[in-house]
């Protein structure tokens, strides 16, 4: 299963170009999709789940050409968790996900026992009874989780889906994409750094409706290395100062200093040392670098 983007361009009516002649081949596994508010993401997942139609260029689906005659095959093949998320919210979660289930034509007992494993994977067990309206922001995104893979699609869109979870409900879902990936593909879509870190070797950068990075994440790491410094001081009007000269990926106290992390392409005129870059940094300069 392979997804196969080419000179792919959304233009609105009011003539704004979200995604500019992209092209793009997401593998089977994890494949992160990184970017900030804007970036052009959502409008991409809305092109692959058929909700949008492109302006110009071609996607495939395992060969298959996104187009009208196709789309309802196309959709049969597709799990989406969007961003934002509201089901039903008068029914329980079990009712709601028995519903989601039958509307995906589940047989029933199948249905069940998906339902089952899921709730126990996103520790929802316990509030099946409960209503949707009931729920909190990040049980009702598990819920949305699960709804997307109840008919164990072979391409799974997910949209942000760590939202609002503390840290270990976080890890338990990117555990379940993990296992559930295998032999299948997943989108991960996030602005959240460590999620990909922790789930996907192959991503890309997107930036004002184009791909700024293509590739896996030690190469990405490589494109910063030598680009990311650590300045310590104890003068705060020098910590602000470098603020506004430098993109700053973290200020930490230790002692009495204060230990700015800054990412520039050439050495900080200021005394500061070089240090390994994390994906927060390569993301941060490969999103700032001059072209």
């Amino acid at each position: 299963m392979g997804i196969k983007i080419e000179d792919l361009t959304v233009t609105f009516k009011n003539k704004v170009t979200a995604i500019n002649h992209a092209n793009l081949e997401i593998p089977e596994g994890i494949f992160g999709l990184l970017g900030e508010n804007g970036a052009g993401k959502t409008t991409l997942m809305r092109v692959l789940t058929t909700v949008l139609s492109p302006t110009g260029g071609t996607v495939t689906l395992d060969g298959m050409l996104y187009s009208e005659g196709n789309y309802e095959k196309i959709q049969k093949k597709i799990g989406y968790l969007p961003q934002e998320i509201d089901l039903y919210p008068s029914l329980t979660v079990q009712e709601c996900l028995e519903y989601m289930g039958d509307l995906s034509g589940i047989p029933k007992e199948t249905c069940r026992k998906r339902i089952q494993y899921y709730l126990e994977k996103t520790s929802l067990s316990g509030h099946r009874r409960k209503k949707m309206k009931q729920l909190s922001g990040g049980m009702k995104r598990r819920v949305g989780l699960i709804q997307a893979l109840l008919h164990e699609p072979e391409f799974l869109i997910v949209d942000e889906p760590t939202t609002g979870l503390d840290p270990e409900e976080r890890i338990r879902i990117r555990n379940l994409l993990v296992d559930f990936s295998e032999g299948r593909t997943v989108l991960f879509s996030t602005h959240v750094v460590e999620d990909l870190t922790a789930t996907c070797n192959q991503l890309a950068v997107m930036k004002k409706g184009e791909f700024l990075y293509l590739g896996n994440m030690r190469e990405l790491l490589n494109q910063a290395k030598g680009h990311v410094w650590i300045c310590k001081t104890k003068d705060e009007g020098e910590a602000r100062e470098l603020e506004r000269r430098y993109h700053v990926s973290s200020k930490q106290y230790v002692g009495d200093e204060l230990h700015v992390r800054l990412i520039s392409a050439a050495p900080p005129r200021t005394k500061c040392s070089p240090c390994e870059a994390t994906l927060e940094d390569a993301y941060i300069y490969i999103a700032n670098k001059e072209p």
